[in-house]
């Protein structure tokens, strides 16, 4: 495995409503130092039963890299901004890749 000094790069998985909000909070997200990059991805179909009633919603898929350690001000930052009453979020932890493009990811401890 690739060892990045510093902190553990980690992907965040989420998903807004429309492009519009998803570009927003990826905006503000990389403004605040918050996440390194955010790929938005092309719209997708998530069908899940809430409230005992099956939902069949078009959704943007949103995968946020950023550190550990910024994860739980992002978290509480897509809690905020996020029109859901309970909006997918999803910590994964990077095992590999690589070196550079983790240690840039890295980099954003540096800026706060």
């Amino acid at each position: 495995m690739s060892s990045v000094s510093g902190d553990n790069a980690i992907l965040v998985l989420t998903n807004l409503p429309d492009t519009s909000s998803a570009e927003k909070l990826a905006e503000l997200l990389i403004s605040e130092h918050l996440a390194a990059c955010i790929n938005i991805q092309a719209p997708c179909t998530s069908m899940y039963k809430w409230q005992g009633k099956f939902e069949k919603v078009h959704e943007i898929p949103m995968i946020i890299k950023t550190t550990q350690s910024h994860y739980p001000s992002l978290q509480a930052t897509i809690l905020k901004h996020h029109p859901n009453e309970l909006p997918e979020i999803i910590c994964v932890t990077i095992a590999d890749g690589l070196p550079a493009y983790l240690a840039w990811i890295s980099e954003i401890d540096q800026k706060n």
